[in-house]
């Protein structure tokens, strides 16, 4: 299998986490420093050979193995949205929302993924295994118009 440069996708994705490595393809992080639960997270298969539709997040204990898993899929979450549309890839093709293993030289074969929605997701199921791993995001407030209620009428009753 040639290289997904696993490394430089993860490292798009700009996870929050010190203590965490990437071996081979997979990514592999300690989110809560002194905790025995592991985030592993690989890319998951497809039907079809070294192609991969998605990332496999893992919650693994060292003692009990994995504890949790779930696959977050790329066209669930837009991953490859603009690449498809743009190269005018139908839905139901191999290539739809996913990549292989097979690219042009000095390109990663996930060119063209848009992260934004598999960070969030990924964010979202870490928050659930590892509270406080993610810094939380600042809120930000936009002021907005209170509509004015209608004045009220002063005096007695109207004929």
């Amino acid at each position: 299998m040639s290289s997904l440069q696993a490394p430089e996708f993860f490292a798009e994705l700009c996870f929050p986490f010190p203590d965490s490595t990437v071996v081979g393809n997979t990514y592999y992080a300690v989110p809560v420093p002194g905790s025995p639960l592991r985030l592993r997270i690989d890319f998951s298969r497809t039907i079809y050979e070294n192609t991969y539709g998605g990332l496999r997040l893992a919650v693994v204990h060292p003692e009990r193995g994995e504890i949790d898993a779930v696959v977050l899929s790329f066209l669930g979450h837009g991953t490859f949205h603009r690449r498809d549309e743009a190269h005018n890839t139908r839905p139901g093709s191999k290539q739809y929302g996913t990549f292989d293993t097979y690219h042009r030289p000095g390109h990663p074969p996930w060119e063209g993924a848009v992260t934004g929605g598999l960070r969030d997701a990924i964010e979202q199921y870490a928050a659930i295994w590892f509270p406080g791993a993610w810094p939380a995001r600042p809120v930000v407030r936009t002021a907005s118009k209170v509509p004015t209620p209608p004045a009220a009428r002063s005096g007695g009753p109207t004929r």
